[in-house]
């Protein structure tokens, strides 16, 4: 799913209500490996809080985010520190 060059890979969410644009970006970025880069599409206004939250809750970087005429685009770059919500949380010891 990874793209081959330095191109983000681009998700449309266009159309989708929350929670969806922000758990296809979860989805995608689980395929991706660090430095990796994706744009996000979406229609929803309240993507506009849900993408910042996810991004600062799981240690992407939100690059920018964008809104004309009721679209909303989104670039994000996963780290290398980010965290996977797809797994149970590991305690320190």
């Amino acid at each position: 799913m990874e793209p081959e060059n330095d191109d983000p890979l681009i998700i449309d969410a266009s159309g989708l209500r929350c929670p969806m644009p922000v758990l296809k970006v979860q989805k995608a970025l689980r395929s991706l490996g660090p430095g990796a880069r994706l744009s996000l599409i979406a229609t929803d206004p309240v993507s506009y809080i849900d993408v910042r939250h996810f991004c600062e809750t799981n240690g992407h970087d939100l690059l920018s985010a964008d809104e004309a005429d009721g679209v909303f685009t989104y670039g994000i770059r996963k780290t290398a520190a980010s965290q996977d919500c797809s797994g149970p949380a590991k305690s320190a010891k």
